[in-house]
């Protein structure tokens, strides 16, 4: 799938937002990537996953023994990445303010683990999700997103995979630009800040 088909299944289900957004990161945006309604046709979460599997190296991708995400807006993507790749999806979740595995998900010391967003933007959440998936004895060998908001500037610390990279400004609380300053943002994804 190339950037235009990818950014055209975002607009044909109104996942691509505009307006003034808060995101997770606690940076702000005139854009907002609505994963979840991209997502929420299985065969085209499906598509997505296969293209998402394409990027990576046959090698790596033979590696991996199981995908974990961070919900809540991982979950879908991850599940379908695991179909993708013949592996169980888990994920981790932070009832508490921190990412741990729940719900008897459980992983063999050393699993060889792909940690899988739906968007990235500062890498704080899967810099934390990667930890959590390291302090319960996996091994991350690589992450992947559906997109990267970074426009590839992030790092995760692991090989980094995602289908698109995007570079929609993003601002710090102090730094907004007057035509977000005038306006009160959204909150439409699912984490507190």
């Amino acid at each position: 799938m190339t950037e235009d088909e990818i950014l055209s299944e975002f607009r044909s289900v109104d996942a691509l937002l505009e307006g003034h957004f808060l995101l997770s990161s606690g940076r702000h945006s005139a854009y907002y990537l609505q994963c979840a309604r991209l997502l929420m046709n299985p065969e085209r979460a499906g598509g997505i996953a296969s293209a998402l599997t394409q990027k990576m190296p046959r090698e790596l991708r033979n590696e991996i023994e199981a995908v974990i995400s961070p919900a809540m807006g991982g979950l879908i993507i991850g599940h379908e990445m695991g179909r993708a790749l013949g592996v169980d999806a888990m994920f981790v979740e932070r009832p508490d303010g921190v990412f741990g595995l729940r719900r008897g998900f459980a992983i063999a010391p050393g699993t060889k683990i792909l940690m899988m967003e739906d968007v990235v933007t500062t890498g704080l959440s899967s810099r934390e999700a990667i930890a959590a998936i390291e302090a319960a004895g996996g091994h991350v060998i690589a992450a992947g997103a559906v997109v990267d908001r970074s426009a590839g500037t992030v790092d995760l610390g692991v090989p980094f995979f995602p289908l698109i990279q995007l570079n929609f400004p993003t601002y710090a609380p102090d730094e907004l630009p007057p035509e977000l300053a005038a306006t009160e943002a959204v909150k439409p994804g699912s984490r507190k800040l």
